[in-house]
């Protein structure tokens, strides 16, 4: 069996339906599924068992001896909530637990981490274990993400095997329910239908133009392709960068998702809201190295293709993964 928390959401969704599909059917799905609006993400997929996002715990004591692996997505992902005890229970507390578990029953586990880790990137993003401890986060979000990263690489009691993956910005089928956290993409392409032109942020930096802000922007799929690889291969524990190691702007993004709906180019710019200005990141860039000298050799969807994908086969559709 595997567990993956979080399953109804945006990458754990995508993650139960990629190991459906090949051939994996023995999945526990675990998250809070009263939420209707992220039903759809899990219509039509074959699982064996889904539990509760606090059931899971004591689930897995009595099946530990059934789990082959472990797929901690599950967290608090609000980028504006500014109540620190929400994160410290949700991202911190509950990571603790499910990694305490992991490492008791020897269950190779795998965990979301954060690009939001890095902060402004004044130390670059490199995910070098000697640098994790000096990073400096902007949000509370990325706090959470940054402290269990830490705690994690204190352990001396952990998993058989573990990756901590920094995801950047992920993008794809199934974040309809996410509402002003979903991806650019989705917020672009809606835009797009229902007004004919995209708003961006202005720059609030003197040495940015206006939608020149850039971001290292992957696509729900290679994520789902490296989560495979890591279970597969089980390469040197540890935490990994899940970005395509380039760097695009959100003009970019904009003119493919215009050229993906078939739309011609209308783009105009809005101020940053004040209330994420002092904490936007302007530039991300993933540095993937330690991913690629661990073996992992396949090519990241370029943004145009990705773009291209995600809206012609799901955005007009109205398909998930």
């Amino acid at each position: 069996m595997i567990v993956i928390t979080g399953a109804a959401g945006f990458i754990g969704s995508c993650l139960a339906a990629d190991l459906d599909r090949a051939g994996n059917a023995g999945l526990v799905l675990v998250d809070e599924f009263s939420r209707k609006d992220k039903q759809k993400n899990l219509e039509g997929r074959r699982f064996a068992e889904k539990t509760g996002r606090d059931e899971i715990f004591s689930w897995l004591d009595k099946n530990h001896s059934r789990v082959k692996f472990v797929i901690h997505m599950g967290a608090r992902t609000d980028t504006a909530e500014k109540d620190p005890l929400v994160f410290d229970k949700l991202n911190l507390g509950y990571s603790k637990r499910l990694w305490q578990l992991c490492s008791r029953f020897r269950l190779p586990l795998i965990y979301a981490s954060s690009a939001a880790t890095y902060g402004s990137g004044e130390l670059g993003y490199s995910d070098d274990h000697s640098l994790i401890t000096r990073l400096r986060p902007l949000n509370e979000y990325g706090i959470s993400k940054h402290r269990f990263d830490i705690w994690a690489l204190g352990q001396k009691q952990a998993p058989p095997f573990w990756a901590g993956l920094k995801f950047f910005n992920v993008y794809g089928p199934n974040e309809y329910h996410k509402g002003r956290m979903a991806s650019a993409v989705l917020h672009l392409y809606r835009q797009i239908t229902e007004n004919g032109r995209v708003s961006l942020f202005r720059s609030h930096k003197k040495d940015v133009e206006d939608g020149q802000q850039k971001r290292d922007f992957v696509y729900i799929k290679d994520i789902a392709s490296v989560c495979r690889f890591l279970m597969e291969k089980r390469p040197q524990s540890g935490i990994y960068n899940v970005g395509t190691g380039s760097a695009r702007s959100f003009i970019d993004l904009a003119l493919g998702t215009f050229q993906a709906a078939g739309k011609e180019p209308a783009i105009s710019f809005t101020d940053t809201p004040a209330s994420i200005r002092d904490n936007y990141q302007y530039y991300t860039c993933a540095d993937i190295s330690k991913l690629r000298s661990a073996g992992y050799k396949r090519e990241f969807y370029s943004l145009e293709n990705g773009v291209r994908d995600y809206v012609t086969n799901y955005l007009q559709k109205g398909l998930c993964y």
